[in-house]
């Protein structure tokens, strides 16, 4: 019985709806009747790529968006990784002290090999529409390798990688198959999605793939259905309104480029009734135009764009908290793939009782 209601709980995956509060309801009443702990334990994970900790803000959760709150959630970071200085200030800041500084490939044997899952965004910019077209053969994003290489030493029972939507296209085949045969090589289960961020909550038209593997036996991961409908996206004005008459404010990260508007990217305005453009790492002259102010957007009202909380403090000036933001993974946006990992695992763990 217990297991039956735990693939029911699973089935009915999304946080809040009626059935799946009263599905846990019961399977916590059955639990105390069977003298069982209901009690989450808690996942130890490994991030890698981590910059300034979207993913990993989105796998603990705990944080308020927008007056929304994105419960805790059973994760535990364990160990984590980045090249940039800046990034790794501010995951200290907001996160934790044990982010590790530094060439991936230094550091990659160093993580923990009891872990349980394993996340992490490898460099897009080979990949990317806007790169170089070199694909996985290019230096940053051929990094994909040090990702397996972990998942290999730690064989944790799931794992999450992230990249942009340029890894579906028609040009990246070749570098797709080959990430996806080199982590099935290693006996996992593979499932992927594309993501469009704005359907999860985050007030952006940013699409990421994520691919997320699964040991065998654990039951293939079903990714977590959309939780807003197109005609219920958060739009810009939505996400800054609040933000319009403050001014500049370093300490808040409420300063924006003064670069003059540039060809294509550079010079696009946000629309005050639609979700924002993709932020983008490479944005001096490229971030986008406030709706209605006479300026670019704030390094805030960018991060407000990308689902931060405004507790979140970026240690850094403006370029480079420029390239921290785009780079990230929306933690909204991780919130919700990390609530359905969570409820694979429960039932996985589930399954075992």
């Amino acid at each position: 019985m217990i297991v039956l209601i735990w693939a029911l709980v699973y089935r009915f995956k999304v946080q809040g709806g009626l059935w799946y509060n009263l599905l846990q309801a019961y399977r916590r009443f059955l639990c105390r009747v069977m003298n069982m702990k209901t009690e989450h334990r808690k996942y130890k994970v490994a991030a890698l790529f981590s910059g300034c900790g979207g993913m990993d803000l989105g796998f603990r959760g705990g944080f308020t968006f927008l007056g929304n709150t994105y419960d805790a959630l059973p994760f535990e970071i364990v160990w984590a990784n980045d090249l940039n200085e800046a990034a790794c200030r501010t995951y200290r800041r907001n996160l934790s002290e044990h982010i590790i500084c530094g060439d991936i490939w230094e550091h990659v044997e160093s993580i923990p090999e009891d872990i349980d899952v394993l996340i992490g965004g490898f460099p897009c910019q080979d990949i990317s529409i806007n790169g170089k077209g070199a694909g996985v053969d290019g230096k940053r994003s051929g990094l994909y390798r040090a990702m397996v290489r972990a998942v290999e030493r730690t064989r944790p029972a799931l794992f999450v990688a992230e990249n942009v939507k340029g890894l579906l296209m028609k040009h990246n085949k070749d570098s797709f198959d080959r990430v996806i045969q080199d982590f099935s090589a290693l006996g996992y289960d593979i499932s992927f999605k594309l993501y469009h961020a704005a359907d999860y909550g985050v007030p952006q038209m940013r699409e990421r793939v994520f691919i997320v593997g699964t040991k065998p036996g654990i039951g293939t991961f079903q990714h977590p259905e959309p939780v807003r409908s197109k005609d219920k996206h958060i739009t810009a004005q939505d996400a800054l309104q609040d933000l319009e008459d403050l001014p500049e404010d370093a300490a808040f990260s409420h300063i924006w480029s003064r670069a003059n508007k540039s060809p294509d990217q550079g010079s696009r305005i946000l629309k005050a009734d639609k979700p924002g453009q993709t932020i983008r790492a490479e944005c001096h002259g490229n971030i986008q135009f406030h709706y209605k102010l006479p300026r670019r957007i704030s390094m805030r009202e960018a991060a407000r764009i990308q689902s931060f909380p405004d507790s979140f403090i970026f240690d850094a000036k403006l370029r480079e908290t420029e390239r921290m933001l785009g780079n990230a993974v929306p933690p909204v946006l991780a919130w919700n793939l990390a609530n359905a990992v969570r409820l694979h695992l429960e039932l996985s763990d589930g399954m075992k009782k």
